[in-house]
């Protein structure tokens, strides 16, 4: 596997249609060989869906009333897809299985504007119901015709992003075979067929899915391959590269606002942040989010996707177009490089770190240097940092929930300056923070915390 710094496995958001894989024998030992056939080099063998039975103890799941612990995900592809850079046409999408499937945008999704300007990346995307995982390769070539450059993309569709990170070998494989013999699709063909999904036609397709309320899962049951293959994490980088300002963008997920991350290519990190940024608004508690729209992680978007993005009151998205800056009406909270803006004046309050939000810094690096000890002292002692940060926040906003529930439930609902201190916030820093929050959850409780700009 190829080591990425930042690189981590996105886990399950939320699922689409539902996907049966087809009712077909398991391939046998000794069956189809992944690096024969199709004319082209020899490529590296995709995992396979018993692979998934022998990894043990599955992660927690989100959806109360879905997966419970102990199920392990099947193996879902409903597309596989070649893209191409034509130097007349543009981008195009030069093969697809299977061939009716819509994929009307992806050619653009899978090639990130400004990506001829790299060599390589990895681009995770939403189309539709489904979400989407590239890989980009760019080669020099010696032809006038491809005006010196052969680009293109290689990737898949699923109806969740739980086991994209699996195929990413598998797809960095394949686009570089795609540039080396272009026109041979012949693993391509074999992989969709081994791991192809089956749509039902059930009442809930094409409907709105059920509302989410406990986003991306804690991976406290890590597959094992995920800390080989992602050794560093993307929560911990993720947390290394905003520093304190961590906090600011933790209020404004919970506050489920439009938060769009903008960094030129490579995107396949700025993809993780996204991930991340729904991380934070984790929350466990029963009978939280009733009112709120779900926070959507909506990765990589583009100029073809403004429209979709109008109607959307609450997502997570990261881009390489610099005019979305311009577009105010489609965010409230914009992310360049580690500067975090809002236009909203309402909200301006919320860029200002206060004495809270350091102690929690504070305390967040502190329970990572105890676990680096522990490691240090325990061989056999190898809890996931990961964990630690998912934890840490969602621990967090438990805290604030309940305490919200509780004074909401009570005979005066009167929150006071000492509730906002237990609940790990600043009574006069986080003022406007919770009076949003209130608003937004439809927490009925009256605030009486002095504002200190009024006598």
């Amino acid at each position: 596997m190829v080591e990425r710094g930042d690189a981590a496995p996105l886990l399950r958001w939320a699922e689409g249609p539902a996907v049966s894989p087809p009712q077909a024998p398991e391939l046998q030992a000794g069956g189809r060989g992944w690096g024969s056939g199709g004319g082209g080099r020899s490529v590296a063998e995709p995992p396979r869906r018993r692979e998934t039975e022998e990894l043990g103890a599955a992660e927690v799941l989100l959806q109360p009333g879905r997966l419970e612990l102990g199920d392990v995900e099947e193996d879902q592809v409903v597309a596989v897809f070649v893209v191409t850079f034509d130097p007349r046409s543009g981008n195009m999408v030069e093969w697809c299985l299977p061939q009716d499937i819509d994929l009307e945008g992806v050619e653009f999704k899978s090639m990130a504007s400004g990506s001829h300007k790299i060599q390589s990346d990895f681009i995770y995307f939403r189309k539709g119901p489904f979400f989407g995982l590239a890989c980009f390769a760019n080669m020099p070539v010696e032809s006038e015709l491809e005006r010196g450059a052969r680009m293109k993309s290689v990737g898949i569709l699923s109806p969740s992003y739980t086991l994209l990170y699996r195929y990413m070998h598998f797809l960095e494989n394949q686009v570089r075979h795609q540039l080396e013999t272009p026109g041979h699709y012949s693993h391509l063909a074999a992989f969709y067929e081994d791991k192809k999904g089956v749509l039902h036609a059930g009442p809930g397709r094409g409907g709105s899915l059920p509302p989410v309320y406990w986003l991306p899962s804690i991976h406290r049951y890590m597959y094992p391959e995920m800390k080989i293959t992602h050794p560093a994490g993307c929560m911990s980088q993720f947390i290394k590269f905003f520093g304190e300002q961590i906090l600011i963008l933790w209020k404004f997920a919970l506050l489920r606002k439009r938060i769009l991350i903008f960094s030129p290519p490579p995107v396949g990190v700025v993809c993780y942040r996204v991930y991340c940024c729904c991380c934070l608004a984790n929350v466990s508690l029963p009978g939280i989010g009733g009112t709120i729209p779900e926070s959507k992680p909506f990765f990589y978007v583009n100029v073809a996707d403004i429209e979709s993005l109008e109607v959307e009151v609450s997502y997570v998205a990261c881009t390489t177009e610099k005019i979305f800056e311009e577009k105010r009406e489609l965010y409230d909270v914009f992310v360049d490089n580690q500067n975090v803006k809002t236009h909203h004046d309402h909200l301006q309050p919320l860029l200002k770190i206060n004495s809270a939000d350091r102690e929690k810094y504070r305390r967040l690096n502190e329970q990572r240097q105890m676990l680096l000890y522990s490691q240090e002292l325990e061989e056999d002692y190898n809890p996931c940092e990961e964990d630690l940060f998912v934890l840490f926040f969602l621990e967090q906003n438990n805290r604030i929930f309940q305490t919200l529930l509780e004074v909401s439930a009570s005979q005066d609902k009167t929150l006071t300056a000492e509730h906002a201190r237990g609940m790990g916030l600043d009574p006069q820093g986080d003022r406007s923070f919770l009076t949003d929050l209130l608003e937004a959850y439809g927490i009925d409780v009256m605030l009486v915390i002095d504002n200190p700009c009024c006598p």
